[in-house]
C-alpha cells in the first residue's frame, strides 16, 4: 500500500470528512464561520461597537488571517488548484477574506466589509449539503418552465397598478397627497400587496372604494404565482421521480410518493 504524502494527508482533513481529523477540522471551521459573523453583526450595532471598538476590530483581523492561512493551504494541498480557486467555493472563500484587505489598503471602503457575510455560505460545504443544492435545482428547473405564466402574471399586476394608481390621482389629486401619477402607482403597490405602509391614504368615499377594491384583489392576486410554482415544482418532481429506475430490476415510472419498487419492493435510491 501506498504511503500518503504529507500533501495528500492534508487535503484528506481539508476536503474530506472520512477521517477523524478531517471531522474535527470541519467543527472547528464551523465554530470559527459563525463566530466571525457574530462579531460582523455585533459590531454594526453603534453603542457595542463604540465600547469594544479595538476588541472587535482585533478579533476581526484573528478571524481574516486564520481564513486566509485555510484558503493557501487548500490551494497548496488541491490536484488542481487553479480549478478550486475558479470553483464557486473557491471564490466564496475569497471572497470571504478580501474585503479586510481591500478597506485596509483603501481608506472609505469599509463598506466592502458586508461582503464577508457570504462567508456562512462556506457552511454549505463543511455540512455537505449537496442534497439542498439539489433541490434548487428543482426548484429552479421550475421557475424556468413558469416564467412564461410568471411574466404574464406580472405584466398584469403591473397595468393593474398604473390603472389603480392613475385613478386615485385623478380622484384624491395632491391636496389629499397624491401628487403625481408614479406616487399614485407606489401606493397602489403597497396596497396591492396588503403592505399598507400608511404613508399615503386616500380620504374621499370614492377614493375609500377604490382602496377597498385594491385590497380585496391583492388577497387573489398573492395566490396566483404560489399556484403556477406548485403546479410546475409538482411536475418537475413527478416528472424526475418517473425516470428513477429500481437498482435490483431496473423499473422505472413509480409514483411520485414512491419509496420502493412497484414490482419488486426495493428501496429506490433518492429521488433528487
Amino acid at each position: 500500500m501506498t504511503k500518503l504524502t504529507f500533501r495528500q494527508r492534508l487535503y484528506q482533513v481539508i476536503f474530506g470528512t472520512s477521517t477523524r481529523f478531517g471531522q474535527w477540522f470541519d467543527i472547528a471551521l464551523i465554530i470559527a464561520i459563525i463566530s466571525s459573523e457574530i462579531i460582523l453583526i455585533i459590531s454594526s450595532v453603534a453603542s457595542i461597537e463604540s465600547q469594544y471598538s479595538h476588541l472587535l476590530v482585533n478579533a476581526e483581523w484573528g478571524f481574516t488571517i486564520l481564513f486566509t492561512i485555510e484558503y493557501i493551504v487548500r490551494l497548496y494541498c488541491s490536484p488542481r488548484p487553479l480549478a478550486y480557486a475558479r470553483s464557486f467555493y473557491g471564490v466564496i472563500d475569497l471572497m470571504a477574506i478580501l474585503p479586510a484587505y481591500i478597506a485596509f489598503l483603501i481608506p472609505g471602503s469599509n463598506y466592502l466589509l458586508i461582503i464577508r457575510l457570504i462567508r456562512v455560505l462556506r457552511i454549505f460545504r463543511v455540512l455537505k449539503l449537496a442534497r439542498f443544492l439539489r433541490d434548487s435545482n428543482i426548484l429552479l428547473r421550475s421557475l424556468r418552465h413558469a416564467q412564461r405564466k410568471i411574466f404574464v402574471f406580472f405584466s398584469s399586476v403591473l397595468i393593474l397598478v398604473t390603472v389603480f394608481g392613475s385613478l386615485m390621482f385623478i380622484i384624491e389629486g395632491p391636496s389629499n397627497g397624491f401628487t403625481s401619477i408614479p406616487k399614485s402607482i407606489y401606493w397602489a403597490i403597497v396596497t396591492i400587496t396588503t403592505v399598507g405602509y400608511g404613508d399615503i391614504v386616500p380620504h374621499t368615499v370614492m377614493g375609500k372604494a377604490l382602496a377597498s377594491l385594491t385590497m380585496l384583489l391583492g388577497y387573489s392576486i398573492l395566490a396566483v404565482p404560489t399556484g403556477i410554482i406548485t403546479a410546475e415544482l409538482n411536475q418537475e418532481i413527478k416528472t424526475h421521480r418517473g425516470l428513477i429506475r429500481c437498482p435490483n430490476c431496473a423499473t422505472s415510472g413509480h409514483e411520485m410518493d414512491a419509496e420502493y419498487c412497484k414490482k419488486c419492493g426495493t428501496k429506490l435510491p433518492e429521488t433528487l
